[in-house]
């Protein structure tokens, strides 16, 4: 399906932010972790979250859904003998689950996805739960993996950090319900420090004490612990309503977007400052962002290393800006669903935007009058290229078609409804 995006001088409304899938998954884990039922209020509906709901099922953990909490009587330090874990294509989920499966006499991971997560490497998570006691069965680290637990024992533990955050987070996860106390280093560099500070907090909000060091590389784990039944709620997606938000501040808008918190650890929770530095009106307080947009925006500059799922939409609003405006520290884009520095400066181009690339920076030269639209661009399949394109078409002065704009649904579904419920004119056609 593709959207047709006509000119919207003004944006109206009230919406509730999408919910973060990195903080569902992990609060559904640490609720199924705890004895009791804890309560999960606003869970993200995700290709990972869903995963991470049938396999703590597998495991007895008992889930009963309705539209916005999900219930979990948790299974504790004390998972069924289940054979076999379908993960899908969830890496995330896998990783975390190889560690509590440990827990487990033998649980098989199996391969569903041997083109896509089937051909990713989980060294040296097999390694480090090798320091557990834990024999694993894998092919060159590789689906299907077989963990061979039940009395994984604690103490002093390595795992390289520059691969993925995720073996050290589902570590984090285990130790704490092991018999002896445990210390975890970090070897080499550690990817995504604000990945692993989102775990800290939801297993610090289940009761779990880590005394973690400052630079995030090294950790020590009291045993014998137990996580405690809570209710949670999942706050709202920074990356996602990145877009909204650029969209209220290249408009007339008066837009508001609740379960934003201020205190958040996410890295994108940036988009905020960086609008705030191009002098869009907004406050931000109470967890809810208010944007107050009059169209009129300034130049900035910006390192995006921390913010990157937010780059794209605050690149769609500078198109507008009045000046030169640069983001830089940001090759790691061009590594996502598509390169996202040479594929969406493309597309930009066609629309009308002054847009220059390096190999590691994205260079906008604003045209605060619109631009001139009246072409068809194509997202390259990728969700965060629609959502910032579809931003752009807002101001131009022609109507732009986007292709394929319903892959928007890997991360955010309800993006174009929600722009729709703030006035955007948007029209589907069939592609």
């Amino acid at each position: 399906m593709d959207v047709i995006v006509t000119a919207t001088p003004e944006l109206k409304g009230e919406i509730g932010a999408l919910s973060s899938k990195n903080y569902t998954t992990r609060y559904l884990l640490v609720a199924a972790l705890a004895e009791g039922t804890s309560t999960i209020h606003f869970p993200a509906h995700s290709e990972d979250s869903d995963a991470m709901r049938r396999c703590i099922r597998d495991l007895g953990a008992i889930l009963e859904e309705d539209d916005e909490k999900i219930v979990i009587t948790g299974f504790g330090s004390k998972p069924v003998d289940v054979k076999e874990l379908n993960v899908g294509n969830a890496g995330a989920v896998l990783r975390f689950l190889m560690a509590i499966a440990a827990l487990c006499p033998e649980v098989t991971f199996v391969n569903t996805y041997p083109d896509s997560l089937g051909k990713r490497p989980h060294d040296d998570l097999i390694t480090s739960l090798g320091q557990l006691g834990v024999e694993v069965e894998h092919q060159n680290g590789r689906l299907p993996i077989t963990i061979r637990g039940g009395q994984p024992r604690g103490g002093k533990i390595t795992v390289s950090g520059s691969v993925s955050s995720q073996y050290l987070s589902a570590l984090l996860f285990l130790t704490p319900l092991l018999e002896e106390d445990s210390e975890i280093t970090v070897l080499h560099d550690l990817k995504s420090k604000v990945v692993v500070g989102q775990t800290l907090e939801v297993l610090a909000q289940a009761g779990i004490t880590i005394e973690a060091s400052e630079d995030l590389m090294t950790y020590k784990v009291p045993g014998r612990q137990k996580y405690v039944a809570q209710s949670y709620t999942v706050q709202g997606d920074y990356p996602g309503s990145a877009a909204v938000l650029a969209a209220a501040a290249v408009t007339k808008s008066d837009v508001i977007i609740h379960r934003l918190p201020v205190e958040s650890k996410q890295g994108e929770k940036a988009v905020v400052d960086v609008l705030q530095m191009m002098q869009v009106p907004l406050t931000h307080e109470n967890d809810v962002v208010h944007v107050k947009g009059t169209g009129i925006l300034k130049a900035v500059e910006f390192d995006g290393d921390a913010a990157t799922d937010a780059v794209l939409a605050m690149v769609a609003a500078a198109v507008f800006a009045e000046g030169t405006s640069r983001f830089y520290n940001v090759e790691n884009l061009r590594y996502k669903e598509c390169d996202r520095i040479t594929d969406y400066l493309t597309e930009l181009r066609k629309a009308g935007a002054n847009v220059e690339e390096r190999q590691a920076e994205i260079i906008v030269h604003g045209r605060p009058e619109g631009v001139e639209g009246g072409v068809t661009i194509d997202a390259h399949y990728d969700h965060r290229v629609i959502m910032a394109l579809s931003i752009v078409g807002l101001r131009a002065k022609q109507p732009i078609v986007i292709r394929d704009a319903h892959h928007v649904a890997k991360s955010y579904p309800q993006y174009f409804d929600h722009i729709q419920a703030l006035g955007a004119n948007i029209e589907w056609v069939q592609g």
